[in-house]
């Protein structure tokens, strides 16, 4: 007797899929992982090998960013530099509609493939806008089953597109949200220094020129002078504070463990309370920007994940680094995961797909007692 997928017709089947494509990519709230998961939810909605997605520069006539999936490190490296947005990508770039083809090679503006590239058949490429502007085109080529892409598939790719730049939108809009949050709160350090300790050393200033005009002799003159102590100790400590608060505002935008923190401090107002976190090694001195921005989505997504699902009472985080590799593990005393939890499901296929193009692996699991366990880790 069939179950689950097996059992729905090819309509229902369609459906079931395009619907988990929109779920999947409106997870998460990182631009960078938005794009990636418009890529990956494309390729598997419609069997496609091969899937990217072009982002359009200022002047809206070229490529200034190419988020691809299916090409591993190695390949990719060997083909050369990534696509500007000629033949072909050139083509949808100055004319944004949907085009599929049974055949690269049937469009004239189609200028074959770069040395050492994967072969590529059957194209389906269509424009993602935002906010009415075409922000991007995404490409899919390689049908996985036999036969070429079907009107079908076509369909479902222009309305998953549809969805991408609600999410591409609201990415964007948190992204300026943190922006003016940080703005904000060096604005109301500055208050705090102007409102606190200037008026602090003012007050001091004053105080001295009194103890000045009087002399310290005498109990009255000795008690001004502990006064003034006390006053330029209380201003030391209010700047020692500020100083703090400003280093860990930039922090978050530069230091691998501030955005790691960062991440922690966004999610735990989904979660209902801060998780417990320990951070172990050289995590500022061994990851890099580029690999550190693999971890904060993986951090973002495994925490998000027990805000969805987990209904826990605590959580605790560890991320260590060692000369060796990168290990997240993520704990919570939550319900567990299913026995028949899959990793394409309950948004992990991305904690998948990132440890294996880094040479990495993923566990989950459930721990003893209740709750879950999500292990991620990369040789570096």
């Amino acid at each position: 007797m069939a179950t689950g997928r097996e059992a729905l017709n090819p309509v229902e089947s369609r459906h079931e899929r395009l619907m988990e494509a929109i779920l999947a990519v409106g997870e998460d709230l990182d631009l960078d992982a938005v794009l990636e998961r418009i890529v990956i939810a494309a390729c598997g909605l419609v069997d496609a090998r091969y899937g990217a997605l072009g982002v359009l520069d200022d002047t809206g006539t070229s490529l200034e960013r190419f988020v691809h999936h299916g090409i591993d490190a190695e390949t990719a490296a060997r083909i050369g530099p990534l696509p500007t947005g000629h033949g072909l990508l050139g083509h949808l770039v100055r004319d944004p509609r949907p085009l599929r083809l049974r055949r690269l090679s049937d469009h004239p503006s189609s200028a074959g493939l770069p040395d050492g590239h994967p072969p590529m058949d059957g194209f389906i490429g269509t424009p993602i806008r935002v906010q009415g502007e075409v922000y991007g085109n995404l490409y899919l080529t390689g049908k996985g089953s036999d036969g070429p892409f079907t009107p079908e598939d076509e369909a479902a790719v222009v309305a998953l597109a549809t969805v991408a730049g609600s999410a591409i939108a609201n990415a964007r809009l948190v992204a300026r949200s943190a922006e003016l949050l940080l703005v904000r709160e060096r604005d109301r350090i500055a208050r705090d220094l102007h409102d606190t300790v200037i008026q602090n050393l003012f007050a001091t200033g004053l105080g001295l020129q009194a103890v000045q005009r009087s002399g310290i002799d005498g109990e009255e003159g000795q008690q001004r002078l502990v006064r003034a102590i006390e006053s330029i100790d209380a201003t030391v400590k209010e700047i020692r504070s500020t100083i703090f608060a400003l280093h860990d505002a930039g922090r978050a935008d530069v230091t691998t463990r501030g955005r790691l923190l960062a991440v922690v401090e966004e999610i735990a107002t989904l979660i209902g309370f801060a998780p417990h976190v320990q951070l172990d090694g050289p995590i500022d001195t061994l990851v890099d920007a580029a690999l550190a921005d693999q971890l904060v989505p993986v951090l973002r997504e495994s925490l998000t994940n027990v805000a969805k699902h987990a209904r826990a009472t605590r959580v605790v985080v560890r991320i260590q680094v060692t000369a060796s590799g990168v290990t997240i593990e993520v704990t919570d005393d939550g319900v567990g995961f299913p026995e028949d939890v899959r990793a394409g499901g309950m948004g992990l296929a991305n904690l998948v797909s990132r440890a294996d193009g880094l040479g990495g692996r993923v566990e989950f699991g459930s721990v003893p007692g209740g709750g879950a366990r999500v292990l991620w880790s990369i040789p570096v």
